[in-house]
């Protein structure tokens, strides 16, 4: 059976959001120059699908399936498609420890933001390995969190990054996944692995609005904080302060927030 992972962010709007932001440009730009026409993608944790809709457009004719363990935003990832006219994709509900396909079926098996929630990581790339044909590659990113950074400094972020690592290590999870990536793909039996790194980067007016308007509302409203509370790790009083924290670094004009990723291509062979 599958382990119960526990997803800390949830599926409030406020996460949506922020989802719906990422495109193959600015979350996948490692894994676009192993991409054709023609090829057949699984896109692992696809959410409400922006990526995995960019990743469908670059491999036409080929398909693309997204994948995801709950169902509420496959509802928009369907709804995009049809509205883009993209057809050659599909979206359904599925679980990264048990994918409900053959061996061999896809050219590339990607997987955006997914590894750092699960608590057994290993086990996810092993089942994305039988599902890639020789030959493909099986790809992931994820941030890791102790490598965040900001200006300019504030306690309350400081919690805030605390409080984040609480919840994530009491699901068994591993927020700090970006560093790990390499190391879990050679466990899982890859030998053939590229290891890189990118940054989202939040400085702009524009972009410390949205980026400090989400949090503010995630602190206080999603997954995260209602599992903080039940945990015992934090209270209502508490991720108030923590969102007027983050209000205050997006009011800030010498603002910036940055995310690294770690990522990885790993050739079948």
């Amino acid at each position: 059976m599958s382990p119960a992972d526990t997803y800390i962010h949830g599926h409030h709007d406020s996460v949506l959001r922020s989802h719906r932001w990422r495109t193959a440009e600015n979350s996948a730009g490692y894994l676009l120059p192993h991409l054709a026409p023609g090829q057949s993608v699984l896109d692992i944790g696809c959410g409400p699908g922006t990526i995995t809709l960019d990743l469908a457009r670059r491999v036409t004719p080929g398909q693309t399936v997204g994948v995801d363990r709950a169902g509420r935003p496959l509802i928009s990832a369907r709804s995009a498609a049809a509205d883009q006219r993209v057809a050659n994709v599909a979206f359904t509900v599925g679980d990264a420890y048990q994918l409900d396909f053959p061996d061999s079926s896809f050219d590339v098996v990607h997987a955006h933001q997914v590894l750092q929630h699960l608590t057994d990581p290993v086990a996810a790339l092993k089942e994305m390995r039988r599902v890639c044909r020789p030959g493909g590659v099986v790809a992931a990113r994820d941030a890791d969190y102790a490598a965040m950074t900001w200006y300019p400094a504030d306690p309350r972020l400081d919690r805030w990054l605390e409080l984040y690592h609480q919840v994530a290590d009491d699901n068994g999870a591993e927020p700090d996944a970006g560093r790990r990536l390499v190391a879990w793909a050679h466990a899982a039996g890859f030998r053939d692995v590229a290891g890189s790194a990118s940054v989202w980067c939040y400085s702009t007016d524009q972009e410390r609005e949205w980026w400090s308007a989400i949090w503010a509302e995630r602190v206080t409203e999603s997954s995260f904080a209602h599992q903080g509370i039940a945990a015992g790790f934090s209270n209502q009083q508490e991720l108030e302060t923590l969102a007027a924290g983050w209000r205050d670094w997006g009011s800030s004009d010498d603002g910036w927030f940055a995310i690294l990723h770690g990522e990885i291509v790993c050739r079948v062979e």
